[in-house]
Order: C-alpha cells, then structure tokens, then sequence
C-alpha cells in the first residue's frame, strides 16, 4: 500500500543492475527519457552507486540529469570534474585487500575507474570469509557485494553517508527522496529514504528492506519504479 503524506523532491538511482540491463554496462535507454522528464518538471534526479563518482558524474551530464554523483558505495560524491568529497579511507581499505591476498587464494582486484575511497574485487573467493578476516583482526573495514564486484570500504561508508552529504549540497530531506536499487550496497539508502524500492531480480533481503518491489528486472524495472512513483505519489 502506497505511504501517505510523502512530498518528493528527487530520485536516488543505482546504475549497475538498475539502469544497465545486463553486467557490461548496457544502459536501458526506455528508463533515460523517464528519469529526464522527472528532472524537466522540476525533480531532482541522481546517481548512488558502486562505480566511481567520476563514472556516475559525467553519465549525469549526457543523460541531462542533476549535476551530482554519490560513487565508490558512498566513499566520494562529486559536484564537478575536479570537486570531489570523499569520505572514505583509501589507505585502510589497501591494508585490508593486501591481508586477504595472504588469507585467501584467488583475491584479484577488478579493473575499474580509479577509486579515492574504496579497493574493488573481482567476485572470485567467499565474501564471508572476507568478512570474518576483517573481523577477526578488528579492522574497520567491510566488504560488500554490488552483484558486479566485491568493495572493501571503511566501516561506516555506505550510500547512505554519501548521499546525506550530496542532500546536503542539494538542500533536501532524506524523507523526500525515492531510492531505487537492486543490490545489498542499496540497503542502508533504503532504510534512510522516505521510499524505498527494489527491482524484481534482487535478493529477497534487499526486497525485505524496501517499500515496495516492482516486477521488472535490470533496466525494466527502473522504468516500472519510476512509474509507480508517478501514479501513486507525483502530483
């Protein structure tokens, strides 16, 4: 049942898995002329995501959404080529991969854009045990799984603390924006956002965690939750 009493000023959208239709990074481009009509009639429309701010930044620009990007699951948010918060610690996060390649057999880093705040893994070993090593040896570390990679970022750095700030920098309530996701690195937005809503194909603990769960899967279901928010909550 839709929530009452909702006043909606922006959109927080995951990419991989959300806005892509497939692992390479296809951008279903239906959900691009729905996320640009939201923004034209005066929401604000972002990304939060796993790949770097610098990634979710320039793709703001050419798809004609807002000039922000939370990146890095939350380490960096970008207003700007070269204006860049970052909340994470690069360092600890390096000191944590290089104690699972001595720990774990097949510990390989992911080729992706440079990152300021995050070490990104290719999903090759058993993230639990990842886990129970940080754990284990007490650094202030996680590790997540965005479906397309493993991320050690400090504790604490999440989605959620980057998108605090760039709401911030916005002038906007957490309790006004729509979250859109499909993996475990969407959660903590999920639980920090006045509604929550997670894809078809996610897990059943990130569909447990949101409001509402559409039936569309990658890039389908963007379309489908931009739909439901515009029926049910936008004026």
């Amino acid at each position: 049942m839709p929530k009452k009493d909702l006043n909606i000023k922006a959109f927080a959208i995951d990419i991989d898995g959300t806005l892509t239709e497939n692992g390479n990074g296809m951008i279903y481009l239906p959900a691009v002329s729905k996320m640009r009509f939201l923004e034209k009639i005066g929401y604000r429309v972002f990304f939060v995501t796993g790949r770097s701010s610098v990634e979710a930044y320039i793709l703001s620009v050419f798809l004609g959404i807002t000039r922000i990007a939370v990146g890095e699951n939350g380490g960096v948010v970008s207003k700007g080529p070269s204006d860049h918060t970052v909340l994470g610690n690069k360092d600890l996060c390096l000191k944590g991969y290089d104690l699972l390649k001595q720990c774990i057999s097949n510990v390989y880093t992911k080729p992706v854009f440079p990152r300021l705040s995050e070490v990104v893994l290719q999903r090759t070993f058993d993230i639990e045990e990842g886990r129970n090593i940080f754990k284990d040896k007490e650094l202030n570390l996680d590790l997540v799984d965005s479906k397309y990679a493993f991320h050690i970022n400090e504790l604490g750095v999440n989605k959620a603390k980057g998108l605090n700030l760039a709401l911030e920098f916005l002038n906007i309530e957490p309790n006004e924006v729509v979250a859109i996701g499909d993996s475990e690195t969407d959660i903590p937005i999920f639980g920090n956002c006045g509604l929550s809503i997670a894809l078809g194909h996610s897990d059943d603990e990130v569909k447990n965690h949101s409001d509402h769960v559409v039936s569309g899967g990658e890039g389908v279901g963007l379309c489908d939750a931009i739909d439901y928010v515009s029926l049910n909550y936008l004026r």
